[in-house]
C-alpha cells in the first residue's frame, strides 16, 4: 500500500513539474483557442471548392469538384479532411475546427524548431507570436489545405534538423517521407527545403555520401507523386506541374512591385515588421559575437526573401493574377521563420546584457538599447494585432487589399459582436500572462550551439 502511494506521489509531482515546466506554452495555445474561435469562421470560393472535394470523397472516393472533375491540388488534406467529417460529421464548421487543430500542432512545431536552434525561451516567443497573428488566425479558422501543409512542412523540418544534430540517416530519411506527405498536401511544402538544405551543407562536410543521402531524400515523394497522380488518379506525372493559378494573368491594374511588403503590414503590422529589421540589424552588428545564431537568422533570412521572391516572381515577372491576390497563401509558409527571427532578440538581450556587465563598452551600451527597442516594438505589435483581430471579428467580410481594384476576401460566418470582443481580450490576458511566464527565470545559454 505504501508503494502505491509513493507511487502515484511521484506521479503526481511528474505531472505538476511538466506542466511547470511547459506553462508558458500551455497558455498560449489555450489563448490562441479562444482568440481564433472569438474572432470567427472564415469561408470563401476556395475554401467552398476544398470543401466540396473533401465531401466528395466520403461519397465517391475520389476528390470531385462541382465541374465534375478532380480538384487541381494534391489530394492528401482532403482525404484527412474526409476522415475527419466521417467522424464528427459533415459540416463546414467541423471541417474549419479540423484546420483549428492544426493550427494549434503549428504553433508547438515553431516552439520545437525555436528551442532546437535557439533556446526555450527563443522557441516559445516565437510561437507566442506565431500564434497570435492575425494571418495565422485567419486561414486556422478557414477549411483551406494551407495549415495542413504548414504541419507536415514543420514536421519534417524539425526532423531533418534533428537528424542534422544527431548525425542520423535514418532520421534524415525519415524527413523525406514526411516531406513526401508534405508535398501530398500541397506543393508549396518544398519552400522548408530551402532552410533544410542550408542547414544540411553548412553544419557537415559535402561529400558523396552526403549528396548521396539528400538525394535519396527526395525518393519518397517521387514515388507518392507517382502513385497518385499516374497509378490512382491517371492524370499523368507530370499533372503535379499543373494549377489554375498558372492559367490567368493580371488585367484591370498595374501591379505594384510592393505588394508582398504591403500585404505584410496589413496583418502583421509595422511594429512587428521594425521589430524584425531591429533583430537582423542587431545580428549584423554583432556577428561576431552570436556564434550559431548569426548564422540562423541568416538562414531564416534568405528562406523568407526566397519565398517572397517566388511570390513576386510570378506575380511581376509572369504578370499572373493568385499569385499576386493571394500572399495570404504563397507566403505562408515563410511566416514561421519571421517569427523565429523576430524572437531571436531574446538571445541578443540577454547576451549583450552579460557583455555590458563584464565590459561596460559604450558600443554594447548602444546595441542594447536597440535591443530594448525592439522589445517595445514588439510588445506594440501583439497589442496591434489584437485590435486588429477585434475588428475582424465585428466584419462580416475581410478584406485583404493588393489595390484598389482587386483584392482577397473571406467571409465570417461566425460574427458574434460584443462576446468575440469579450472573448478575445480574455484570450489576449491568458497571452499575456504566458509571455510573462516565459522570462520569469531568464535565459541561461547566451550563445546557442547547434
Amino acid at each position: 500500500m505504501k508503494f502505491e502511494q509513493v507511487s502515484d506521489h511521484l506521479n503526481l509531482q511528474y505531472v505538476k513539474g511538466l506542466l511547470r515546466a511547459n506553462l508558458s506554452l500551455l497558455a498560449i495555445l489555450t489563448s490562441f483557442i479562444i482568440i481564433s474561435v472569438a474572432t470567427g469562421q472564415f469561408s470563401n470560393y476556395d475554401t467552398q471548392l476544398e470543401y466540396t472535394a473533401t465531401t466528395s470523397i466520403i461519397k465517391s472516393g475520389l476528390p470531385y469538384v462541382e465541374t465534375g472533375y478532380l480538384i487541381n491540388q494534391p489530394p492528401l488534406g482532403f482525404y484527412i479532411g474526409a476522415l475527419f467529417l466521417k467522424c464528427f460529421g459533415e459540416s463546414y464548421s467541423a471541417a474549419a475546427n479540423l484546420v483549428t487543430l492544426f493550427g494549434t500542432t503549428c504553433i508547438i512545431l515553431v516552439y520545437k524548431i525555436g528551442k532546437l536552434l535557439y533556446g526555450k525561451s527563443t522557441g516559445l516567443l516565437a510561437a507566442a507570436l506565431f500564434a497570435l497573428t492575425p494571418w495565422h488566425i485567419v486561414l486556422s479558422r478557414s477549411f483551406l489545405i494551407d495549415v495542413q501543409c504548414l504541419f507536415f512542412s514543420l514536421l519534417y523540418l524539425l526532423a531533418g534538423l534533428l537528424a542534422i544534430k544527431k548525425k542520423s540517416p535514418k532520421l534524415f530519411l525519415l524527413s523525406g517521407v514526411i516531406f513526401g506527405i508534405a508535398f501530398l498536401t500541397k506543393a508549396f511544402a518544398v519552400f522548408m527545403l530551402i532552410p533544410l538544405m542550408l542547414f544540411y551543407f553548412y553544419f557537415g562536410k559535402i561529400n558523396l555520401k552526403r549528396v548521396y543521402l539528400w538525394i535519396c531524400f527526395f525518393v519518397p515523394v517521387i514515388v507518392f507523386i507517382f502513385l497518385w497522380y499516374q497509378i490512382i488518379s491517371s492524370q499523368g506525372f507530370f499533372a503535379v506541374f499543373s494549377h489554375d493559378d498558372f492559367n490567368f494573368t493580371i488585367s484591370r491594374v498595374v501591379p505594384s512591385m510592393f505588394f508582398v511588403i504591403n500585404y505584410v503590414l496589413g496583418t502583421l503590422g509595422a511594429f512587428f515588421l521594425v521589430a524584425g529589421v531591429v533583430s537582423l540589424l542587431v545580428s549584423f552588428l554583432r556577428r561576431k559575437n552570436l556564434g550559431d545564431i548569426f548564422v540562423f537568422d541568416l538562414i531564416c533570412l534568405a528562406t523568407i526573401v526566397f519565398v517572397a521572391g517566388v511570390n513576386m516572381f510570378l506575380a511581376l515577372g509572369l504578370n499572373l493574377v493568385c499569385p499576386y491576390t493571394n500572399p495570404i497563401k504563397y507566403d505562408y509558409q515563410s511566416l514561421p521563420l519571421i517569427c523565429l527571427l523576430v524572437a531571436s532578440l531574446v538571445n541578443k538581450f540577454y547576451s549583450f546584457r552579460h557583455s555590458v556587465t563584464s565590459t561596460g563598452s559604450k558600443g554594447d551600451n548602444l546595441v542594447s538599447f536597440i535591443v530594448i527597442f525592439g522589445f517595445v516594438l514588439i510588445v506594440l505589435s501583439l497589442i496591434q494585432q489584437i485590435l486588429i483581430l477585434n475588428c475582424y471579428s465585428l466584419k462580416d467580410v475581410i478584406y485583404f487589399d493588393m489595390d484598389n481594384v482587386i483584392c482577397y476576401s473571406f467571409d465570417n460566418l461566425a460574427v458574434n459582436g460584443q462576446l468575440s470582443f469579450v472573448l478575445q481580450w480574455i484570450g489576449f490576458i491568458i497571452f499575456c500572462l504566458g509571455i510573462l511566464w516565459i522570462f520569469k527565470n531568464g535565459q541561461k545559454v547566451l550563445d546557442k550551439k547547434f
